[in-house]
């Protein structure tokens, strides 16, 4: 079976690398893994270029990776490159892709003077999760243009099911504000859990588009989840960072105001698991969203960095993940949630959703909490945008009801610094005085 290429916006990113830096920086496209860009890079190098050659460095031989150990005759490591992979290279015409570069951080630390040289164009791609281990004792390039690839977006993701009309439609309804109907909100709806579920890894959508079966994505979602534990063991053999991963559901469920680090590692505290925390976003696995002690334009110069939430950085894992418990997650247990019969405690499936498409469209994740007076509890803001010199705060609802009291006391206290206020919700685009209410599958126009 041929293998499918899905169209991702990150190809227009690499266009304009290679317009606009003429052959003067190399070009790493960082992300997870399986998030596709191994597949991108060799997309690319076959439509933009003469030749290309792909070394694969989880595969590549000892002989390959020891033309690395001494690159002062580019010469002959451009012959025998040529000689292993049998491909002819065009000066100006050819691009080398180092794929899996952390395998080889010699070839990584190489890419100063290949980039000099200037004969052929550089592509790298690899796992920030992996680099960040493996390049304590190199030289890390300057002369890289470097470019985060996430999981496929809403958008991708309907390209790839082949609808190209719905997202544009959606866009233009949503800068309208003109209302879609409760009909066609109710399909978009379903459409839009459907992606919530399969998510955006390009092999769990293929396999959907193969067999429409979510327990064959689910499988699937399982294998790429195992990739990352495997990983983190590797880079923190105490499980720590692992058990930290797999604990954000039930953190999320938990309705906390921060994620409470001592509830999955006895006796820790956030300011002792930085190592962890970092390993976990440097991976690209999850997504990380700090409180904003003071909700001002200047969001990051108010952060506070004890107090934050994790989630993950595809909504499809985290699906399987929530039920990380059972052998595989059932059908049943997925029509149920693409039925939108969804239960009280899995609301944080739409929160997770909208941090991630907030992330893919470039925006960064910061939230606010405060006490409510004579109250055990708090009020939350779910998100908070930066736009000109004000601030949107969002408030994300998964079911029926259309209470709002935690952005209606922020705009009390906050008036002055509000440009917009949001709510996302499953119900239908409407304006509700100075509150705008969205189906949560408009996000990522905000």
């Amino acid at each position: 079976m041929t293998k499918r290429i899905f169209k991702r916006k990150l190809y227009q990113q690499m266009l304009e690398w290679k317009t606009n830096q003429h052959g003067t920086t190399a070009l790493l496209i960082r992300g997870a893994r399986r998030v596709g860009k191994s597949t991108i890079a060799e997309s690319f190098a076959k439509n933009e270029y003469k030749s290309y050659i792909l070394v694969d460095f989880s595969e590549a031989p000892m002989a390959v990776h020891k033309l690395f150990e001494d690159i002062s005759d580019l010469d002959y490591l451009f012959t025998q490159l040529q000689l292993r992979y049998r491909k002819d290279l065009f000066h100006h015409k050819s691009v080398i892709i180092f794929d899996e570069i952390q395998k080889e951080p010699l070839a990584r630390q190489a890419i100063k003077k290949l980039v000099k040289d200037g004969r052929y164009d550089y592509i790298e791609t690899g796992s920030l999760l992996s680099i960040k281990k493996k390049k304590q004792n190199i030289l890390i390039p300057s002369e890289e243009t470097r470019v985060d690839m996430y999981p496929m977006d809403y958008e991708e993701f309907r390209w790839a099911l082949g609808d190209e009309t719905t997202i544009p439609l959606i866009r233009k309804m949503f800068n309208e504000r003109t209302p879609l109907g409760d009909d066609t909100n109710r399909q978009l709806m379903r459409d839009f859990r459907l992606y919530m579920l399969v998510g955006g890894m390009p092999q769990a959508v293929d396999d959907y588009l193969d067999t429409s079966n979510l327990s064959i994505v689910d499988q699937r979602k399982r294998s790429i989840l195992e990739l990352y534990d495997d990983d983190f063991y590797e880079l923190d053999p105490s499980g720590n960072t692992s058990a930290l991963f797999h604990a954000i559901p039930a953190q999320l469920n938990s309705n906390a105001s921060r994620y409470q680090v001592s509830a999955v590692i006895d006796g820790s505290r956030a300011e002792r698991v930085g190592e962890q925390i970092n390993i976990l976003k440097d991976s690209m696995t999850t997504n990380i969203a700090y409180h904003a002690n003071d909700p001002s334009a200047g969001l990051a110069f108010h952060i506070s960095r004890e107090r934050f939430k994790l989630f993950c950085g595809d909504t499809g894992l985290f699906v399987t993940l929530a039920f990380w418990d059972k052998k595989f997650t059932d059908n049943i247990i997925y029509q149920k949630l693409l039925s939108g019969r969804l239960r009280a405690d899995l609301g944080y499936l739409y929160e997770n959703v909208v941090a991630q498409m907030l992330v893919a469209a470039g925006n960064c994740l910061y939230y606010h909490t405060w006490p409510v007076p004579a109250a055990n509890r708090n009020y939350e803001i779910d998100f908070l945008l930066s736009r000109k010199d004000k601030i949107c705060p969002i408030e994300v609802k998964s079911s029926q009801s259309s209470e709002h009291k935690s952005i209606d006391e922020f705009q009390k206290k906050f008036s002055s610094r509000i440009l917009q206020r949001y709510m996302l919700y499953t119900k239908d685009l409407r304006k509700e005085h100075d509150l705008q209410c969205c189906p949560v599958y408009m996000t990522a126009f905000l």
